[in-house]
């Protein structure tokens, strides 16, 4: 089976400038992680292959240094690698960005399953993985809980809805996006890091891709726009008050009114 996992690399800490006339994060220099949940998708991937034999390669949208997160993988199990990076894909909203990774994959070939995290840690959007599978036209399900049997034709899994938990059948080829621990994430391998330092990873740029339009991509194909961001104001002021159990209700009822609280 032919296995493919999309991945990112995310800021590491909540600390990040962000580009004022952009209103995008400045990735570079910040210290980075791979995206928490891309790692169950990962997982996910190494079982299926496990069970039925394949490759699995991984595709993730960045700067150069989200080569990093290629090679994390490789230490992880994956197979291949390829990075997208263009300048012409900087700034992009969640559709360019998923117009952007659904290029890519046209361009490296033909899958039978595409794996996702359920989302991102610095976008939290859940919506790239399954406007990707819109614009491969394939079907995808969301929010996957369990994988209930792999057929030769298809998957049976549990998809987790708002108030129920519902079985679906989908047919190869197709996107999932995983949810945390449908399985434990295992742990790179130092061993896997040796063996796959010298590993090539394929970058993919605008030049590589059939559609040519560059209002397709970054902020010229993005339709939305950050308006403003900015990290939330740190409080740390504090005000202890002692007194008997009634003083106490009425002070602290006042102080609400005050702040317009209540």
């Amino acid at each position: 089976m032919n296995i493919l996992v999309c991945i990112k690399q995310v800021p590491g800490s909540n600390k990040v400038d962000v580009d004022a006339k952009t209103g995008v994060l400045k990735r570079d220099g910040v210290e980075s992680k791979m995206n928490p949940y891309d790692l169950f998708a990962l997982e996910t991937a190494f079982r299926i292959r496990e069970n039925r034999g394949g490759k699995v390669t991984v595709l993730t949208m960045g700067p150069p240094q989200a080569e990093a997160v290629i090679r994390e993988a490789f230490m992880m199990g994956a197979d291949d690698g390829a990075l997208i990076s263009d300048r012409k894909f900087g700034g992009a909203d969640v559709l360019a960005t998923s117009y952007t990774i659904s290029q890519a994959i046209r361009k490296l070939g033909s899958f039978d399953l595409i794996l996702c995290g359920k989302q991102t840690t610095d976008g939290d959007t859940a919506q790239v993985g399954p406007e990707v599978a819109e614009y491969l036209d394939i079907p995808h399900v969301a929010n996957v809980l369990r994988i209930v049997e792999l057929k030769e034709d298809a998957l049976i899994l549990d998809m987790d809805m708002p108030h129920t938990v519902e079985m679906v059948e989908v047919l190869y080829p197709c996107l999932l996006t995983v949810e945390k621990d449908i399985f434990m994430p295992r742990l790179p391998s130092y061993r896997r890091k040796l063996e796959t330092s010298a590993w090539p990873v394929k970058t993919l740029t605008f030049a590589d891709f059939e559609d040519q339009d560059v209002m397709k991509y970054g902020l010229n194909g993005s339709p939305t726009q950050v308006e403003r961001i900015f990290p939330p104001a740190v409080n740390a002021q504090r005000e202890m008050l002692r007194g008997e159990a009634e003083e106490l209700a009425a002070e602290v009822s006042t102080k609400l009114v005050h702040l317009k609280l209540i």
